[in-house]
């Protein structure tokens, strides 16, 4: 089959099966063009639960899929690769989250939503790159540990006077972007505005003129009167905001910034998932429950 059928074939089963493709802003470009809804990771689990179809094919990673399982537990929830994981979500298990509280009793736990759901189970309350300050200062007491990712976890320690315990963790991606990475497209785009994401090395930060979660980049590619901006995430985003914005010019800090998981995903493997109502991702109840309200809560601030 050559893309336009497998295409055809994908569209024709989404209305049979009553079902729509969600598709982070990291997947490839022909799993976006054939996605109804791209975005974030939590933004795309949120739009799980309010979408009117029953069957949601989630171009993601995995925890993602579980967090769009929790929040549209009456929904079917299939991911095209279920091999495609998430290293930094990996980083951190229940077991080990359960024995670090007992070393820090009392204080409160900070879950960012690249977790799995059983990490998510033991947290007082998840976050997002972008609301993770708020979630921070929300809470009553000094001391928070912050899990998994210790990259995020000093970019709230700046914006906070609470105390920030971080997690050993960090997203390979984000933090394989160097400081020398900017430097260099700096020197090549000397009039280009530098935006990176709350993921990356504090050095990185440092050089940044914006730090953005992806959602805010999407959103700020509009609106932004640069012609030249240097982005300091997943490759993956660039193919959206050129896209988009066919008059801006979007270079990656690092050309090697791709999540290898995120790509394992492609026409083919949407097709065959449609057929096939494969790869299903369901949360035990137990657990999602638990998940769900470390979530709400997160959304109720």
């Amino acid at each position: 089959m050559n893309k336009e059928e497998v295409v055809f074939k994908i569209e024709r089963l989404k209305k049979e099966k009553n079902a729509v493709i969600l598709a982070h802003n990291y997947q490839i470009g022909e799993v976006q063009d054939v996605a109804d809804y791209i975005g974030d990771s939590l933004g795309l689990s949120q739009k799980a639960a309010q979408v009117k179809e029953e069957l949601i094919i989630f171009c993601g990673v995995h925890f993602m899929a579980e967090t769009a399982s929790i929040l549209a537990p009456e929904k079917t929830v299939l991911m095209p690769e279920i091999k495609a994981g998430c290293p930094m979500a990996n980083m951190i298990t229940a077991s080990e989250l359960r024995e670090w509280k007992k070393d820090h009793p009392g204080s409160k736990v900070v879950c960012y939503v690249n977790t799995t759901a059983e990490v998510k189970a033991e947290c007082d309350i998840c976050c997002t790159s972008s609301n993770a300050v708020n979630v921070v200062n929300s809470l009553d007491g000094d001391t928070i540990l912050f899990a998994p990712d210790k990259n995020l976890g000093a970019y709230v320690a700046r914006h906070t006077k609470k105390n920030i315990i971080p997690w050993d963790g960090y997203c390979y991606v984000h933090n394989n972007i160097l400081a020398r990475d900017i430097k260099e497209k700096k020197n090549l785009y000397p009039g280009g505005e530098v935006w990176v994401h709350p993921e990356c090395r504090p050095e990185v930060i440092d050089l940044a003129d914006r730090v953005f979660s992806t959602g805010k980049m999407v959103k700020e590619a509009r609106k932004t009167k640069k012609r030249d901006i240097i982005i300091g995430t997943e490759t993956g985003i660039i193919y959206r905001m050129k896209k988009e914005n066919p008059n801006k010019n979007f270079y990656p800090a690092r050309d090697m910034a791709f999540c290898s998981n995120m790509k394992k995903i492609n026409l083919i493997k949407v097709l065959k998932s449609l057929e096939n109502m494969i790869y299903e991702v369901r949360v035990p109840q137990k657990i999602s429950q638990k998940a769900r309200g470390a979530i709400e809560r997160m959304v109720e601030i």
